[in-house]
């Protein structure tokens, strides 16, 4: 989902270590559900132990900036982003002139306000993919019109002089698939099998392929017996015994019931209301649940391409480029380490008085949606530059070795 796997990409956490584990923020004792968008400025829901890259950076003495990043708009241990901009409930997510302006903005941030790391994001093309499908006429246009602004971003690269400082990695959040419909599947509805009004206190249901419930007192193993093996594309698991792989069951926010549908199978709770044609949330194994990622600037090797990898370790990687020391997290830069010149692969995370006339931004940008068969998923562009301080007690500072944590994941998978 959208909120959780942008933290991911900040903070390089799983998201049951970082806390943000849905698009709503939602309070099961008062029955309050806030809408993704609506978080943008309510640090109680991202600000729950973990530090994004933004604060790291600004703590090692660079300048961050977030441009309707999710996140960015909140304090984390009482630290704002130096530069934010936060997008309302209402913005418009496909104004071409809008996304070109942002770039502009952006570009600024870098050579007048002179930031180091920017991350910016967009709201396509997520949204035509949800509202018709990923596979029809109207997604292939977005995607037209994305391709120009990275066109237009490569030209505005090019016109501010930063071709040869700034570093961009365009990636993504999350993949989309066709929802399917009945008559030509059976949908799964959860009402069905259960009695919502005598059994279930709370859910988060009815929002795309996954879904969580807070059973009533003692009604935990009926609900859960009553749902497993009904449906044949629906997946039930208690809390404790969900698979590994997602690292997705030991955060206190996780319901104690959790949910998922085959690909394309909206998991519905009461009634079918579900109006989206595309949707995502199934299982991360699914090719049309994959992100995609692009990177190149003055540290990045030309035509390299590389194996896929989780989004944990896009964090280290930015870290190694801005020459700061990560915070723990489950990634690792070995991954990454091959795609970037043989200098910064080897480099301690630090700009010694050795390469003090070197110069590297990083801006992040993020086009929010997936395509599956096009996989230009929430296009997340990352140019980002560690720029070289004078002052001794900052060189001092970036010259520590990397901690044990950036090497040992901080979970047991």
């Amino acid at each position: 989902m959208t909120s959780p796997s942008h933290f991911t990409t900040i903070t390089g956490r799983w998201i049951e270590d970082h806390g943000v584990i849905h698009n709503l923020m939602f309070d099961p004792e008062t029955l309050k559900k806030l809408t993704f968008k609506k978080t943008q400025t309510m640090s109680e829901w991202w600000d729950n132990g973990v530090l994004p890259l933004w604060i790291t950076a600004q703590n090692q003495n660079l300048k961050a900036g977030s441009f309707h990043y999710p996140g960015g708009g909140v304090k984390y241990k009482g630290q704002s982003v130096v530069k934010s901009l936060v997008e309302a409930p209402d913005h418009p997510d496909s104004n071409e002139t809008e996304w070109r302006e942002n770039i502009d903005i952006v570009m600024k941030w870098f050579n007048e306000e002179h930031l180091d790391f920017v991350t910016l994001y967009y709201g396509e093309p997520d949204r035509v993919g949800h509202f018709v499908g990923p596979e029809t006429e109207d997604r292939k246009i977005i995607i037209k019109q994305i391709d120009r602004t990275i066109g237009y971003l490569l030209k505005a690269i090019q016109a501010n002089n930063l071709k040869e400082k700034l570093n961009v990695i365009i990636t993504s959040d999350h993949g989309m698939t066709t929802v399917k419909k009945e008559p030509t599947v059976k949908e799964i509805k959860l009402s069905n099998y259960i009695n919502f009004r005598d059994l279930v206190k709370f859910d988060i249901l009815d929002y795309g392929g996954f879904g969580m419930i807070l059973p009533k007192p003692g009604k935990e193993q009926e609900i859960y017996q009553k749902l497993k093996d009904k449906h044949p594309n629906l997946h039930v698991y208690m809390k404790n015994e969900f698979p590994e792989n997602f690292h997705y069951s030991q955060h206190e926010r996780i319901l104690p019931i959790l949910l998922y549908g085959d690909l394309g199978y909206s998991v519905n709770g009461r009634v079918i209301f579900y109006v989206n044609k595309g949707d995502h949330g199934f299982d991360n194994n699914e090719m049309d649940m994959k992100m995609i990622f692009r990177a190149f600037g003055p540290d990045f090797k030309k035509n390299y391409i590389a194996e896929p990898f989780d989004s944990i370790h896009i964090y280290p990687l930015m870290c190694k480029l801005l020459g700061i020391n990560p915070e723990p997290h489950n990634g690792s830069f070995s991954v990454t380490q091959d795609m970037v010149s043989s200098s910064i692969a080897t480099d301690e995370p630090t700009q010694s008085s050795d390469n003090k006339n070197k110069t590297a931004f990083v801006a992040v940008i993020i086009m929010s949606s997936a395509l599956g068969v096009i996989l230009l998923v929430f296009i997340i562009y990352v140019p980002y530059t560690a720029v070289k301080r004078t002052k001794e007690d900052s060189k001092n500072e970036r010259g520590k070795k990397l901690t044990d944590a950036m090497k040992q994941p901080t979970t047991s998978f």
